[in-house]
């Protein structure tokens, strides 16, 4: 197995919040293999009847377990009442610290009718992050991450398995989709996802979905709906603050991966106009992780100039993030445009090919240029200095 200090640091710092851990993300993003990686811990898989009946009567269960210990609990979501489970070890066995795997999020599965509020803490696994690419997966070539996606088992296989995409698919429609929010139009939700994966970074128009897939547009709110709830596409609101020009309602949408995205578009390689649009997808799995969601953004005005991200943070500090295959090739209009309504924050430019940091003065500004793995480190060193 390959080590991820990144997560399981992570989610011992969770511990220390809260007993209980709800690792969410899309099936075989790695959830299960990152639970055994507590080697210590008592590792119950829920797809087996002979442990659903061990936890059937949950304070006999967590009676028969030593204080202090650590347990996975993985597919929690097969139990006949799951969050009645969780709810009894977060409010009587808070000696314990619980990993609690299942469906992608509590609130896809129709048996969480307590979504345990205030009583855990959820922890969001992405696709392999590029920085964890170049240091425990040992990939170095940023295509690579690109065509093949996150998900450890297309990430590392040597060969290119379309076969795998089609596969997940089927299994993302019957297990998720399907099964938990009760969607029979097979048909109707495939073609919306393709449309969906086909237009992953672009605005959302629901009324071109809407006309391209058959459905109506209830049926495509609701079947979007399932799929950000499932972690399997991601809805970035449009910054705004009184700027009579800007675009104030329609959210860019994202695929969850993008593997899938080349999949459905039918690469076999990256070309070079379709590489920044990707690295974008990279750069927002990072910030999802570092970054609370309520805080990101992105911005644009009617005259077409766009920040591809934006973070509100205190105060009036607004800090925007561009992305940029190659640095060298750094327009400034749209900063210029976004500075002259928001004056306060940093700007950063996050590129694959930045080995070391640094800095550019502009009229005005100063641009700060960064590695997706040096972005991260300051952040994430900023986030521990503020608490």
């Amino acid at each position: 197995m390959i080590p991820r200090p990144l997560w399981t640091d992570t989610i011992e710092d969770a511990w220390t919040q809260r007993s209980i851990v709800w690792l969410a993300g899309v099936r075989r993003v790695g959830k299960t293999v990152l639970s055994l990686f507590f080697e210590h811990a008592l590792y119950l898989n829920c797809d087996l009847p002979s442990v659903l009946r061990q936890i059937a009567d949950a304070e006999a269960f967590f009676d028969s377990v030593p204080h202090g210990s650590t347990l996975i609990l993985d597919e929690i979501h097969q139990a006949e009442n799951p969050s009645q489970i969780l709810k009894i070890a977060a409010d009587a066995y808070s000696h314990l610290k619980i990993l609690a795997t299942g469906s992608s999020t509590l609130a896809a599965s129709k048996k969480f009718t307590d979504r345990l509020t205030g009583r855990k803490t959820t922890v969001f696994l992405p696709p392999v992050l590029w920085p964890e690419c170049k240091a425990g997966f040992q990939i170095q070539n940023l295509d690579h991450r690109l065509l093949k996606g996150g998900l450890p088992q297309a990430l590392l296989n040597p060969q290119y398995d379309a076969h795998f995409y089609s596969e997940w698919l089927d299994s993302f429609y019957a297990r998720d989709i399907q099964n938990l929010f009760d969607v029979r139009n097979r048909q109707g939700f495939y073609q919306l996802f393709k449309l969906l994966l086909r237009q992953s970074g672009g605005l959302l128009d629901y009324t071109s979905l809407s006309k391209h897939s058959g459905l109506s547009r209830p049926s495509v709110y609701s079947y979007i709906d399932a799929l950000c709830i499932t972690q399997a596409y991601y809805l970035l609101p449009p910054f705004h603050g009184g700027g009579r020009r800007e675009i104030t309602q329609r959210p860019k949408g994202y695929a969850f991966d993008t593997g899938f995205v080349c999949f459905e578009k039918g690469w076999d390689s990256i070309r070079e106009d379709d590489r920044g649009l990707l690295w974008e997808h990279l750069v927002l799995d990072t910030l999802r992780v570092t970054q609370l969601e309520s805080q990101l953004y992105y911005w644009r005005d009617k005259s077409e100039r766009e920040i591809d991200f934006v973070i509100r943070d205190r105060g009036s500090a607004v800090h925007l993030i561009e992305c940029k295959i190659n640095p060298d090739k750094m327009a400034t209009k749209s900063i210029e445009a976004f500075r002259r309504l928001y004056p306060d924050g940093d700007n950063f430019v996050i590129s694959p090919r930045v080995k070391i940091p640094y800095r550019q003065n502009h009229q005005g500004f100063t641009l700060q240029f960064h590695s997706l793995k040096s972005w991260m480190d300051l952040h994430l060193n900023y986030l521990k200095s503020s608490t």
